[in-house]
């Protein structure tokens, strides 16, 4: 074999490499999710946006809830029978309205129970999502966030503001048509809400509920935490199952840079002698 035969040789490993990986990173999720199935008995769905970039290419990806994802979450709904409980496991920083709403929709109709995951975030849509299920099951500092509508660059509330606080001839002809499509996208947003929050929760505290996370109370990024989520009057438990984040971790987020954080990643414990070191009666 020549010099050129193994740089050939080389090159192809290093062109195949990511590929590979892929698919045995593809393969580990696969086990786990029917390891998942056999043991809740249920079928199981991620919906999982990270910043995906080819090792090859770097190029990145940025990933949010478009229709694409409402098809194929649809389609595998539609192949399950209505009774069989549904797992959704929800990674996500939100997206668009229309494909969120239906994924919402579709979990609202269901018969059987729908459980949806949080093991770190589910903003935006993702919440909206989040809010049709039977039960939300977050991560001790998993967190959700708010609902309110984005008219391009600016939060709807905040176009409304700006229209009450001015006068109408100091104010252009663009952000006054923005201001009138963000009331309207408010309106919808909050009675999707109180929809699908409906059965869940009293009347009353649906509508309540609806008009915080619609109104622009907080900042769009702002982070509500489970106890935030229980006042709101949300079903929230904090029993992530293990498997839920191994499942995660098998996508992981290969951005070509130095990783910030670092750690042997194995379990650690006290040692029995730390213990009784440290016991005030150990003397």
């Amino acid at each position: 074999m020549s010099i050129t035969d193994i740089f050939w040789l080389l090159f192809l490993m290093i062109a195949f490499q990511p590929i590979v990986r892929q698919r045995f990173l593809e393969q580990a999720r696969a086990r786990r999710i029917a390891q998942i199935e056999r043991q809740r008995k249920s079928r199981v769905i991620l919906l999982v946006h990270r910043q995906e970039t080819m090792r090859l290419f770097g190029l990145p990806l940025m990933r949010y809830i478009d229709v694409s994802d409402a098809e194929t979450i649809l389609r595998v709904l539609q192949m399950t029978a209505p009774e069989i409980p549904v797992d959704l496991v929800l990674h996500t920083p939100g997206g668009l309205v229309l494909p969120s709403l239906q994924i919402a929709r579709a979990i609202k109709a269901r018969r059987g129970k729908v459980t949806v995951f949080v093991p770190h975030y589910a903003m935006s849509g993702g919440t909206l999502i989040a809010l049709a299920a039977d039960e939300i099951v977050m991560c001790q500092h998993a967190v959700l966030g708010p609902v309110d509508p984005q008219i391009g660059e600016f939060p709807a509330a905040s176009l409304l503001r700006v229209v009450d606080q001015k006068p109408v001839a100091e104010i252009d002809d663009r952000t006054l048509v923005l201001a009138d499509v963000g009331r309207k996208a408010i309106e919808q947003i909050r009675a999707a809400i109180e929809e699908l929050l409906s059965g869940h929760m009293p009347p009353e505290t649906a509508a309540q509920t609806a008009e915080l996370l619609s109104q622009g109370t907080w900042t769009h990024d702002y982070p509500i935490t489970v106890e935030q989520a229980r006042q709101l009057g949300l079903r929230v438990s904090t029993d992530m199952p293990g498997a839920v984040l191994d499942l995660l971790a098998l996508f992981p987020q290969p951005v070509r840079r130095q990783e910030g954080v670092e750690y042997l990643p194995t379990p650690k414990k006290r040692r029995e002698a730390d213990k009784r070191r440290n016991h005030p009666l150990s003397d």
